[in-house]
């Protein structure tokens, strides 16, 4: 069998194995797992697309997922076994190379999908039939798969393990520089910045400093407050930056707004892979499960006063903060890391790959 992995989005994956290996970024573990499974990794964009393209974005993916599911029908056959790494990408590949007689063995990782237009797309391309195993990082997608598309347990794979580099996100010491407590933050998928600075615009002798950059989100109005407060920063960070700020903070506090899908894990797992306290908005998976743990401080969606006394009570009581952040690193290097994340995989398609 011949293995396939499909992006959703295009990179440099030479250039990021290189950086990484010179420790100036994270891996990308999927160029890991392809160099284990010798698999070949497919991007989106390098064929053109068609008009027939174009119209199925109007469900899923975008034109030029569209034509590289296309470009891929026509290649792949039973003896392939193809990992989608996102549902935008996954529904497109399903759907085209389902349609052959002789179709490959597929595994699609569904991010969010419990929305309109995934639900539609689930229905219209009636995948459940074409992808032989659907993974996901929570509970709560895998219950909606299972139900919406009635699915058997063997096609829903819950894939807890993460990609966090831990030899890239590591505790380090703190900036020489450094002169006043600092709340950190990063990404833009579902953030609440307007709750964080609000929660923290009377604390005047701290800094709070965000990360402005994520892979999967634009940044939005309602994330952030129309005029910040003094004492708050908002930038760019590249990744060796992002760690430094993570090692400097006293706190990394990741505010949300509703969601079904469990934004902010990356960031979370980095701080406490860095060993460093986090206060997340409370939610159920996985978030719950750190919680119950001892490992991570909840707090309510969009609650002020709230936020506030956990930022408090942390920052006037370092043991506890020390505390937390040490059993958080711990889960990390025992189970949410992303060797262990490489290696699950890797099992998981060679499983798929000897599957009748």
């Amino acid at each position: 069998m011949k293995y396939h992995i499909v992006l959703s989005r295009a990179f440099d994956l030479e250039s990021i194995a290189q950086n990484a290996q010179a420790g100036k970024s994270p891996c990308h573990v999927m160029w890991e797992a392809s160099q284990i499974l010798q698999a070949e990794i497919h991007q989106p964009g390098k064929y053109s697309p068609i008009q027939s393209d174009t119209l199925r974005t109007l469900l899923m993916g975008n034109k030029e997922h569209w034509a590289l599911a296309r470009t891929l029908s026509q290649q792949l056959t039973e003896d392939s076994v193809v990992f989608c790494t996102g549902e935008d990408i996954g529904i497109p590949i399903a759907s085209l190379c389902g349609a052959n007689k002789k179709r490959p063995k597929t595994a699609v990782f569904i991010h969010n999908i419990n929305r309109l237009r995934g639900r539609l797309a689930l229905k219209i391309f009636q995948v459940q039939d074409k992808i032989d195993l659907f993974m996901t990082y929570t509970s709560a997608s895998a219950e909606f798969l299972r139900d919406y598309l009635n699915l058997p347990e063997s096609k829903i794979k819950l894939f807890l393990e993460q990609p966090t580099d831990i030899t890239f996100f590591t505790p380090g010491q703190t900036s020489l520089t450094k002169t006043r407590p600092i709340i950190a933050s990063a990404g833009l998928e579902k953030r609440d910045y307007r709750t964080l600075a609000a929660a923290t615009q009377d604390l005047l002798d701290i800094d709070v400093k965000i990360c402005v950059a994520s892979p999967n989100a634009k940044a939005t109005k309602r994330a952030f407050p129309l005029l910040a407060p003094k004492n708050m920063s908002c930038c760019y960070y590249n990744w060796q930056e992002l760690v430094q700020l993570y090692r400097d903070a006293d706190i990394t506090v990741i505010p949300l707004f509703e969601n079904n899908y469990q934004a902010g894990l990356s960031t979370m797992y980095e701080a406490l892979a860095c060993r460093r306290p986090v206060i997340i908005t409370k939610s159920p998976g996985i978030i719950t499960e750190l919680e119950k743990a001892g490992a991570i401080k909840t707090v309510p969606q969009g609650d002020v006063p709230s936020l506030r006394q956990a930022i408090t009570k942390l920052l006037n009581n370092p043991q506890k903060a020390d505390n937390l952040a040490q059993k958080g690193y711990e889960l990390i290097l025992q189970r949410y890391n992303h060797k262990l994340y490489i290696d699950n995989f890797v099992k998981i398609m060679n499983r798929l790959s000897s599957a009748n």
